[in-house]
């Protein structure tokens, strides 16, 4: 190997690794760091001598890059498992879709000029051209992606589209170009070809990734509207109740000189006897007009009266045991969201066992935060993915600068959510009205 192919294996090489990195650390949201160019330089370099020395061919070096970038977004950067993937094949599939790019031109622009001096300038020329176009089209998939702070679920389907995308043009890689050899001449025609199937195969990801990115949107659109949807029967449940209230108290008003008419009467009669018992009779009905629950927020007073009275008609045992502070950053259409879906899911859960189930609701204050605890009973088996219910409640947590978890063990399922409630939710002054 000459001075010249040593020159453009290292250029290669620095340019892959330089787009694999940045590519993946963005994707996956974290910082890139010195050390990750480093190590993944000298894999690359190990894959590649092996590739050289056995004939491996492309498909050898395209298979260690995703292993590595695979363990590198696993244990470097603590990425999922379907997010590590998907990092490393469009990672990988943009610089071979590059380089086919490329070699295409290549194949089309160098007839007539092979061994001239201009021969070894256009090579380097073509190999930085690549490194650009690398460059562009993850810059054009990052943008298509959904953003690294908001979740991207069912990354599995998009992925499919383009491990296919990826077995193709390394195919193309493999049988027609080579990764660092200057390209043989060929019939311009048949490079035209396959160099409009590649810029057609990188238009169709980019159209399935931004499909996606519109379906990932749709759902949290979904999402936000289930969690106003439940706001609304909360609100329509609090002004029933408030109602119903407010006539029994302004029909106990108006008998209340009826009421102390007759105890009077009692007392001078010395009938005390039948006056205690009147004087209890009015004590229950006042206590009546009370809510069930006294937590110190309404909203939650009227959620917990509304969701644990069909629960304890059925046989479910509740236990509530929460004092919220009257001062708070929290508000009310959040408080909705986390108890209406952490109530149902807990309710549901119950019913489903074969025994009557049983929970439990806590919460105390810690300081500047607020701890919530949900302990219910349910089926055995393993902890169930994460639904719309439970990530409406994350949402809301995060919002307050909290977090949400959620365990189950011997068939019994915890939730803890951890609000802040000392002043207003990241990203406004004041309250959301």
């Amino acid at each position: 190997m000459d001075w010249f192919s040593l020159l453009l294996e290292g250029l290669t090489l620095a340019a892959l690794v330089a787009a694999h990195i940045a590519f993946t650390c963005r994707l996956s949201g974290k910082p890139a760091k010195r050390r990750y160019f480093a190590g993944y330089l000298l894999f690359l370099c190990a894959v590649d001598a092996v590739s050289h020395a056995l004939a491996l061919g492309e498909a050898f070096a395209a298979a260690g890059e995703l292993l590595a970038l695979f363990a590198f977004s696993r244990l470097a950067l603590k990425s999922s498992r379907s997010l590590s993937c998907a990092a490393a094949v469009l990672a990988v599939y943009t610089s071979q879709l590059s380089s086919g790019i490329v070699g295409s031109l290549e194949c089309i622009a160098f007839i007539g000029i092979t061994g001239t001096p201009l021969l070894y300038p256009l090579v380097i020329l073509a190999v930085l051209l690549a490194f650009a176009l690398c460059w562009g089209s993850c810059r054009l998939i990052l943008k298509c992606l959904p953003p690294q702070e908001e979740p991207a679920p069912y990354l599995r389907l998009p992925l499919l589209t383009s491990v296919f995308f990826f077995a193709a043009e390394v195919f193309f890689t493999q049988t027609v170009y080579g990764r660092l050899s200057v390209p043989a001449p060929a019939e311009p025609g048949k490079h035209l070809g396959l160099l409009a199937l590649q810029v057609l195969g990188l238009s169709a990801l980019l159209c399935t990734l931004h499909a996606y990115r519109r379906a990932c949107q749709g759902q949290r659109a979904q999402a936000a509207l289930d969690a106003l949807s439940q706001a609304a029967r909360a609100q329509r449940t609090y002004i029933r109740d408030a109602r119903a209230r407010e006539e029994r108290t302004r029909s106990l008003r108006h008998d209340w000189n009826h009421h102390l008419t007759v105890l009077e009467g009692l007392l001078r009669a010395g009938e005390t006897a039948e006056a205690a018992a009147y004087l209890a009779s009015l004590r229950t009905a006042a206590e009546a007009l009370s809510p069930a629950f006294r937590t110190g927020s309404a909203v939650i007073d009227i959620l917990l009266a509304d969701k644990l009275a069909d629960a304890q008609a059925r046989g479910v045992e509740a236990e509530v045991s929460l004092l919220w502070p009257r001062e708070s950053g929290v508000d009310d259409f959040d408080l909705c969201v986390i108890f209406a879906n952490a109530l149902d899911n807990a309710v549901r859960a119950c019913l489903e066992t074969p025994e009557p189930g049983s929970l439990r609701i806590t919460g105390q204050r810690q300081g500047s935060f607020c701890r919530l605890s949900f302990e219910n009973t349910c089926a055995p088996g393993p902890l169930p993915p994460m639904g719309t219910g439970l990530r409406n409640i994350r949402a809301a947590a995060e919002k307050y600068r909290g977090a949400v978890l959620a365990e189950k063990e011997d068939g019994c399922f915890r939730l803890h959510v951890l609000l802040n409630i000392s002043g207003p939710p990241d990203g406004s002054s004041e309250q959301t009205p």
